[in-house]
């Protein structure tokens, strides 16, 4: 089994996003020794924004691509191999301004690649990353589960299961922000979230 971990706080440190996301890799491993994992920190190791010139360089045919253009694109594929290999892909999910965070979404338009993670066909679109499951961190300040102005669960939803990952499960800690005491009961319901899903 290969695991993914994707970390995508902008804190490298102190993220509670990561530290659910850890808990669940760590259910995982448990449930399955031998089990090999890579993981992602995308506040460590920032991956490049989708502008321009990283257009240009995926337009290009591979053949005709400069030696800078290559190096860009082989940035995105490296984050498609790690995604194409994996069979559990574990995402730790902050909530920034009511979306996700600047570093998921650069992760999200690199790994979104036609006749590569998805193809459309005369029936529509296609996603090629099937066979996965996703499990789900979500750390947020305030509380929005099941809410109407919940915008990071409808787009991941949407946009994991164009690319075929529909099995998705998500573990919520809320109202981290609100008080210390309300952050410690969060974490703690997340966490018998996560060992409830293990047991």
């Amino acid at each position: 089994m290969n695991i993914l971990q994707i970390n995508s706080s902008a804190r490298v440190e102190g993220s509670q996003s990561t530290v659910l996301a850890n808990e669940i890799t760590a259910r995982l491993l448990a449930a399955n020794p031998g089990a090999e994992v890579a993981v992602r920190d995308l506040a460590a190791n920032p991956h490049p924004a989708l502008n321009e010139s990283a257009l240009g360089a995926l337009f290009t045919p591979a053949e005709q691509r400069s030696a800078e253009q290559a190096a860009r694109v082989a940035q995105d594929d490296a984050l498609i191999a790690e995604l194409q290999a994996a069979d559990a892909v574990v995402l730790g999910v902050p909530m920034y301004n009511f979306a996700i965070s600047t570093q998921l979404k650069n992760w999200i338009d690199a790994i979104c690649r036609a006749k590569v993670t998805f193809t459309y066909t005369e029936k529509g679109p296609q996603g090629l990353l099937t066979g996965k499951k996703v499990y789900l961190a979500l750390a947020r300040g305030g509380v929005y589960r099941d809410q109407p102005h919940d915008s990071q669960v409808p787009y991941l939803k949407m946009v994991l299961g164009f690319l075929g990952m529909t099995d998705l499960q998500f573990f919520y800690a809320e109202g981290l922000a609100i008080s210390p005491e309300n952050a410690q009961k969060a974490l703690a319901q997340a966490r018998g979230e996560i060992e409830a899903a293990f047991a």
